[in-house]
């Protein structure tokens, strides 16, 4: 079974500059734009914004 393009692999990076990231799957079709979710950042002791970096 192939890897769709539809549902590409993306990098969620942390704001709050400690550089941990998560790596999930996204649907382009229902979200075109880039991706951010509040997430834990273990470096920084809080859930922080992470942002899809390309």
């Amino acid at each position: 079974m192939a890897r769709s393009e539809l549902r590409p692999v993306v990098t969620l990076r942390s704001t709050a500059g400690t550089g941990h990231s998560y790596v999930t799957r996204k649907n382009r079709r229902n979200s075109p734009d880039r991706l951010e979710l509040r997430k834990y950042d273990p470096a920084a002791g809080a859930h922080v914004l992470f942002r899809e970096v390309r």
